[in-house]
């Protein structure tokens, strides 16, 4: 069955073996939508993170087909999600989370309160990492959010997330994701990302929760947010992080340029093989790495 019963949520997720049946898989690939959407996000790209990898892919709490309980919508909370539905799935390894927007402040989350679980980090036009400028139009955007009829403000956010270069199914695609979102989701878990002691969306708020993530990272950041990327990299402690612009990229530019992103993401694996194989002494514990050679874009 594609659900499952964690507590007090109910998941949807999907569980895809590596394509060639007779191959043993490089690892796991744990896929995490963003805000508003679901793990259809991921479906242009299983075909070649298939190939080599198990990959699964879940709809967060509220989102998608899983359940939409009263709380648990912080970024910590979904990763603990994550954690039970890995030990549902029998995961007991470390896996590769890629995560896009919310998705790559739940997988960040993963990453520092459960890093045992986590092999390496590929993070897509991160929600962290907000601006004091950017942050002061937050509480109205929370206000309209909270208002009982979160759909309007949800829809409004969703003119930044693209560019003219954006494809026009994508607004489309997107709208109707977050119509099908269940509004107590929709009104918590923007807040939660940004919200409280807790949260960590915010810069400098947020930057000593996220330098306590001490795997390697690979962050893809939109054009439009190139001092988050560069602010980004003063966090990275492994020496195979990476954290970069993607020219004329939107807010979902994994989704605009699905072929690029898996190549990109696959070629830094790769790499990380070779530097940092699996089973390798913890980042304390190195005494000298390269980072993996860039592809080309």
């Amino acid at each position: 069955m594609p659900f499952a019963e964690l507590g007090d949520v109910r998941l949807f997720f999907t569980d895809d073996p590596p394509a060639d049946a007779g191959r043993e898989p490089r690892g796991t690939l744990l896929l995490v939508h963003g805000y508003g959407a679901d793990s259809d996000d991921w479906v242009f790209h299983l075909p070649a993170f298939t190939r080599r990898y198990r990959v699964i892919a879940p709809d967060l709490r509220g989102h998608g087909l899983s359940s939409a309980p009263a709380g648990g919508y912080a970024p910590r909370d979904l990763a603990g999600d994550l954690v039970r539905l890995l030990d549902h799935l029998g995961v007991a390894g470390p896996v590769v989370a890629i995560g896009h927007s919310l998705g790559a402040m739940v997988v960040s989350a993963l990453a520092v309160e459960h890093p045992g679980r986590v092999r390496a980090l590929v993070c897509v036009d991160p929600a962290y990492g907000q601006s004091p400028e950017v942050a002061a139009a937050f509480p109205a955007m929370c206000a309209g959010l909270r208002s009982g009829d979160p759909y309007p403000t949800a829809l409004a956010n969703e003119d930044w997330c693209h560019t003219p270069a954006s494809p026009p199914w994508l607004l489309a695609w997107h709208r109707r994701k977050i119509l099908a979102t269940a509004p107590r989701a929709l009104a918590e878990a923007f807040p939660a990302m940004y919200e409280g002691d807790a949260a960590f969306g915010l810069r400098p708020h947020g930057d000593a929760y996220l330098a306590r993530r001490a795997c390697p990272v690979l962050s893809c950041w939109s054009a439009a947010q190139a001092d988050t990327s560069a602010w980004e990299r003063g966090l990275l402690r492994h020496p195979a992080s990476r954290s970069e612009v993607w020219p004329g990229g939107g807010h979902r530019l994994h989704a605009e340029r699905p072929a690029e992103f898996t190549l990109v993401v696959r070629r830094w694996l790769d790499g990380l093989d070779r530097t940092h194989p699996a089973g390798s002494p913890p980042i304390g514990d190195l005494r000298a790495a390269s980072a993996p050679t860039e592809p080309a874009h």
